[in-house]
């Protein structure tokens, strides 16, 4: 995911957020939203699970690309981060590049130190959301009044139990340290400050164990949402630019 903050003529920052994918693959998604590598300013990193990190330090040292990540997740992978420029953030302080505001948020996931980020500018934010096994106080008021959220909706419940996934699998998904349901999502989300919102994209939606429209009807109901802000991301494509 690209997050860009714009100056008034020109981009003034542009931050990826995890790099999961082959460096000639990230490439071309890249060239399809109209960018190279060399226009982005840092990449930022939640955790170290190869579907969010794979690509990070390949692609950094092609554009000689700083990287933002904790200590946990560079201790994670650090055999890979050789001839870069590793900058280790505190998982409750906020940083800044360029004229977006970074916040991380500590979350329950089965990783090293995993982080989710807002992104702020002047008044203006935005949520990322994913890769955690249950909601809490702290992950409630990460999203209160954002503009645009992206959450996780990783799983049916009812898809899930009855998949061909191994127990153990079934139970790593389903636990506290795993995934977001639909169910876990709608919730966490019905207890927030959704005054502000104007986009909610629904991400990490597993391929097996979930579908666009069971996600739309457990996110349909939540006082306050408006179902046209709705929006499903694919996992194979490439979303358009969303402006918070």
């Amino acid at each position: 995911m690209v997050i860009e903050a714009g100056a008034d003529s020109a981009p003034a920052c542009r931050v990826l957020l995890d790099c999961g994918l082959a460096l000639k693959e990230c490439c071309r998604r890249l060239e399809l939203l109209g960018l190279s590598g060399a226009d982005l300013s840092a990449i930022v990193v939640t955790h170290e699970h190869s579907d969010h990190a794979a690509g990070v330090y390949k692609l950094a040292r092609k554009f000689n690309l700083p990287v933002f990540l904790t200590y946990g997740t560079l201790k994670a992978t650090e055999k890979e981060a050789f001839d870069c420029t590793v900058n280790v953030i505190c998982s409750h302080s906020a940083f800044t590049l360029g004229d977006l505001t970074i916040t991380p948020h500590p979350v329950p996931h089965d990783a090293r130190e995993p982080v989710q980020f807002t992104f702020t500018k002047k008044q203006r934010k935005l949520a990322v959301l994913t890769d955690l096994g249950m909601g809490t106080p702290h992950v409630q008021s990460m999203l209160n009044g954002s503009h645009v959220i992206v959450l996780e909706c990783n799983h049916d419940k009812d898809l899930l139990a009855a998949s061909d996934y191994p127990a153990s699998l079934k139970n790593r998904i389903s636990g506290m340290w795993g995934h977001l349901s639909n169910q876990a999502a709608a919730e966490i989300l019905a207890a927030c400050d959704l005054s502000h919102l104007k986009h909610l994209l629904a991400a990490h939606l597993s391929q097996k164990n979930n579908t666009p429209a069971l996600v739309r009807q457990s996110l349909a109901s939540i006082r306050g949402l408006n179902a046209q802000h709705i929006e499903i991301l694919e996992q194979h494509q490439v979303g358009q630019w969303t402006e918070v």
